[in-house]
């Protein structure tokens, strides 16, 4: 049994946090977990196949295996772990693309200038690169690939635990605003067979979402719309949703995206958030750490449940209930009034 560390060690191991952190995305971005899938290997194997320096990878693949990702057994292999499986590509949930859009060059800069985001109240990414985020991937076609393919890398297990935690009967149809490549309005498609959907996105994107609805076989319930949600959204459906939108936008956007869904929408209609919803006081939070990812690329900010009222409130909706999932993501009912 390992002694409880001193206070002083507890905050040095704290600080040094962001260590493991982006250990574990060049790792990622390595291929180390894909090179694993058939079972243990060497340093050595793995340092030829990535193209590194052999002492420098096991000093690495020794730092994610302390915290779990990966292992190393008795005879110096490295094997992959319940974690690292998640790093995997065939992984059906996938999180190497996240872990990798984490840990980048962009996201390190931008916390570089993490005292501006706190100072200003404004984010630090604009700071650093010139133009706000979502402008500077529309313009950077590696950049944009790496986010949405995260983006589709984090949806699937969130996907997945909202569909069993949130009952989508009685909607025909369902506009998903803002649904990227289209994984969550696809899986609740293919759940509920009598729905419709619409993808709503910008451009370019649809290639990417008509692909994946015809993947899942439901093409000819779903079709894609484009637009500026800030501007208008697909009007007709009987329940919006959103999942990861609303907190990337501070609350005048969030308003002005919340209010063009009302105006599709009928009285009783449904908007559905899924997002974190912060706890108070001191709780350890996934959210609470989010937020400051926030405050540092965006101008969203993760918010709590009293703070989620208000902008629905605003926005010509009522909060019925906050559905909690398995994931760190609950599901926020709001019915037009």
């Amino acid at each position: 049994m390992q002694p409880q560390l001193s206070p002083s060690a507890q905050l040095m191991q704290m600080v040094f946090g962001f260590i493991p952190a982006r250990a574990i995305s060049l790792a990622a971005e390595l291929g180390i977990a894909d090179l694993l899938k058939d079972g243990a290997k060497s340093v050595q194997e793995l340092s030829v196949a990535t193209d590194s320096h052999s002492r420098s990878l096991y000093r690495l693949l020794r730092v994610c295996a302390s915290v779990g990702v990966f292992s190393e057994n008795e005879n110096n292999q490295f094997a992959n772990t319940v974690l690292s499986d998640l790093l995997r590509s065939d992984s059906p949930e996938s999180l190497k693309d996240f872990s990798i859009m984490i840990g980048d060059n962009t996201q390190f800069k931008t916390w570089g200038r993490f005292d501006y985001a706190v100072k200003t109240g404004q984010p630090a990414f604009d700071e650093v690169f010139g133009m706000p985020y979502f402008d500077f991937i529309g313009i950077n076609p590696k950049e944009a690939k790496t986010f949405n393919d995260a983006m589709t890398g984090m949806s699937i297990g969130s996907s997945m635990a909202v569909l069993d935690a949130y009952d989508f009967s009685g909607i025909n149809m369902l506009v998903d605003v803002g649904g990227g490549h289209g994984f969550l309005l696809a899986s609740i498609l293919n759940k509920y067979p009598d729905m419709q959907g619409i993808n709503f996105d910008v451009p370019a994107l649809k290639a990417d979402a008509e692909a994946l609805f015809a993947q899942h076989g439901v093409s000819n319930r779903s079709h894609f719309d484009s637009g500026d949600f800030f501007q208008t959204v697909t009007t007709g459906g009987d329940a919006y949703i959103m999942k990861h939108i609303i907190h990337d936008w501070n609350d005048q956007q969030c308003i002005a995206i919340l209010s063009n869904c009302r105006k599709g929408i009928k009285k009783g209609g449904k908007v559905l958030l899924v997002e974190m919803v912060l706890p108070d006081g001191n709780e350890p939070s996934m959210g609470k750490l989010l937020d400051l990812q926030m405050l540092s690329v965006l101008p969203g900010c993760e918010r709590t449940r009293a703070e989620y009222a208000d902008l629905l409130e605003k926005s010509g909706f009522a909060l019925t209930q906050i559905v909690p999932t398995l994931s760190p993501y609950s599901v926020i009912e709001g019915v037009a009034v």
